[in-house]
Order: C-alpha cells, then sequence, then structure tokens
C-alpha cells in the first residue's frame, strides 16, 4: 500500500494541491467540492422535505424531478474534486475512518436518489394521493444520507 501512495503522492496533481502557495490549488478544490456537495445535498433536501410535507399542498412536487440534472451535475463535481483532493494526500485520508464513513453515506444517498427518482417520481398518484409511505421512508434517509455525509466529511 506504501508503494500505491507513494505513486499517487508523486503525481504531478498531488503535488500541485499539497504544495502550491496559489488559490488555484488546494483553496479552489476545496471550494469546487463544497459547492458541488452543496447542489447535491440542497436538491435532495427540497425534495425529501417535499415529500415529507414542507410544501405547500396547493404546489405539485413532480416539478422538482426537474432538479436532478443539476444534482447530477454537482455530483460530478463533487467526485472530479474529491478525487483529487483524495490523490493530494492519499495517506491521511484512506488512513482516516471518517473518510469511508462519509463515503458510505455518499453512497448510500447516491442509490437513494437512484431510487427516488425510480420508485416516487415514476408513481403517477405522486400529485393525486397522499405521498406513499415508502416515498416518505426514503425522504428521511435520504437526509440522513447527505447530512451524514457532509458532518463527516468535515
Amino acid at each position: 500500500m506504501d508503494s500505491l501512495y507513494a505513486f499517487l503522492e508523486s503525481l504531478a496533481i498531488s503535488r500541485f494541491i499539497r504544495e502550491s502557495n496559489t488559490l488555484w490549488a488546494f483553496p479552489m478544490f476545496l471550494f469546487a467540492h463544497t459547492l458541488g456537495m452543496s447542489i447535491v445535498a440542497g436538491g435532495s433536501s427540497l425534495i425529501d422535505l417535499a415529500l415529507l410535507g414542507f410544501w405547500p399542498r396547493t404546489m405539485p412536487v413532480k416539478p422538482l424531478e426537474k432538479l436532478y440534472p443539476l444534482m447530477w451535475f454537482g455530483f460530478w463535481i463533487n467526485l472530479v474534486t474529491g478525487t483529487v483532493l483524495l490523490v493530494a494526500d492519499p495517506r491521511t485520508r484512506l488512513g482516516n475512518a471518517d473518510f469511508w464513513v462519509k463515503m458510505a453515506f455518499v453512497i448510500a444517498g447516491t442509490v437513494v436518489l437512484f431510487m427516488m427518482r425510480k420508485r416516487v417520481f415514476a408513481d403517477p398518484q405522486l400529485d393525486v394521493a397522499p405521498v406513499a409511505s415508502h416515498a416518505r421512508m426514503l425522504a428521511w434517509v435520504s437526509l440522513v444520507c447527505w447530512f451524514g455525509a457532509i458532518v463527516t466529511g468535515r
């Protein structure tokens, strides 16, 4: 494992992120990572809260499905910036239990995003009948996952 860490740490991008004094290095990647997470977690939380009833009853929930492309954009920002930040300091990141807990929350949250779009937004009764119990359960799980990812990432 040490040889893998040494290889990753020797990459030009790793040295740039770790050693450069410019704002375009670590601060910019960390900012972009935070921005990506806010897009994913914020969009998902908006949908979750709407499904949990924190949404005017006169407004349909179905149009919130349009947030999915934006959330996936935020996810890809996070994937790229997170990978770069990981490669810059793999020993610290991969050796930290909090990192692995964060990854578990992110993976679970991403799976819930897929499930919610497939099961909840595909339901023709979404805006006709009360929100189904499985949709509310997915919304709670989603909130816990994204909250957990944010907290363990800090």
